[in-house]
């Protein structure tokens, strides 16, 4: 797996643009991480605040320059506005798995988008990154992100990999094997 991180890359697709995470994204990150529809899906509390987005977006960019993650803001090309984002954490470099994670404001879902900006991460994930494998853990209770991965062809597994959330509500694994590099 190549994980250098040092020059980000910026993702496009027809709609959106993917992009890293700047520190004048505070009040952005704020609203996504005091959604109480989102936060009841990914097992986060409502406790946002500004001040605690500021926090998170140090924490990302350390995690960026660590080659430890990667984090990408997803925003409409018309406008700058934060709709969303895309992660991928929980690097297994020896076994070639990476985590992906996303979330998006309620009013921008059901239009496709995150399918879109999946279909771009994925991408970069098995081109780029050269991953293998790409986990996703979502609760089962989220259907319409059940029904995105099923639309990407992941697969339900009934294998742990790198899953690391306590937090989650009836959490289900979902693969996506790189089928060029196995």
């Amino acid at each position: 797996m190549v994980l250098d991180f040092k020059i980000f890359p910026q993702l496009q697709t027809e709609r959106l643009i993917l992009r890293n995470i700047e520190s004048t994204d505070a009040e952005l990150i704020h609203k996504l991480r005091s959604d109480e529809v989102v936060n009841r899906f990914v097992g986060r509390d409502n406790s946002s605040t500004v001040e605690k987005a500021k926090e998170f977006i140090l924490k990302i960019q350390n995690l960026v320059a660590k080659n430890e993650g990667l984090y990408w803001i997803i925003r409409l090309k018309e406008n700058n506005d934060l709709i969303g984002s895309v992660c991928l954490w929980n690097f297994d470099p020896e076994n070639e798995i990476v985590e992906i994670g996303y979330e998006m404001l309620p009013e921008f879902q059901g239009k496709g988008i995150m399918t879109e900006a999946l279909k771009a991460v994925t991408k970069h994930t098995f081109e780029e990154i050269k991953a293998k494998i790409i986990t996703a853990f979502p609760s089962e209770d989220n259907v319409n992100s059940v029904a995105i991965l099923k639309k990407m062809n992941f697969e339900f597994e009934d294998k742990k990999y790198n899953n690391t959330h306590e937090n989650v509500n009836n959490i289900a694994t979902y693969t996506l094997r790189n089928r060029t590099l196995i």
